[in-house]
């Protein structure tokens, strides 16, 4: 059985214990991991995934949460290029942001026509900036959707 725990002041704890979250917060909910779109970028299908409790570092994991992360980040990704059709994924971990010390890993779809200048660690430069370029709600919920069938398909 996983531990539940949560920091009040956690963003990303705050998300893990809704019950009404969106589609695009709830691409995956596991025992140990939950997927949801990330907010704030121009990419669609630009994910997130996160523990379900608060954890700031990897070594912080249990062993049942370590062993979950590497299917789940196989799944994903084979899900995000089945989708999207992505020529490749990026997965980050910083948890660095105020707020957002909780330990999740960015996953990134990249497409095989990325202009150069936004590919590797410069596809961050799709996160933040004016909010009139970030991906609309209702097109988070879209792409989510889609993602969460394939995922449920893939852990067939």
């Amino acid at each position: 059985m996983l531990l539940v725990t949560i920091d009040p002041e956690c963003v990303t704890c705050a998300g893990n214990i809704r019950s009404d979250l969106p589609p695009r917060e709830r691409i995956h909910v596991g025992p140990g991991w939950r997927v949801a779109h990330a907010f704030g970028t121009a990419l669609p299908g630009w994910l997130v995934v996160v523990p379900r409790r608060h954890v700031t570092s990897l070594d912080e994991l249990t062993p049942e949460e370590a062993a979950d992360l590497g299917p789940l980040l196989r799944n994903v990704t084979g899900a995000m290029r089945s989708v999207l059709g992505c020529a490749k994924t990026y997965v980050a971990l910083f948890a660095e942001a105020e707020g957002f010390a909780h330990v999740h890993f960015h996953v990134m779809p990249r497409a095989a026509d990325l202009a150069p200048d936004l590919r590797g660690p410069r596809i961050f430069g799709l996160l933040g900036g004016e909010a009139e370029r970030h991906v609309p709600e209702p097109d988070m919920d879209t792409v989510a959707a889609r993602l969460s069938s394939a995922l449920r398909g893939s852990e067939d």
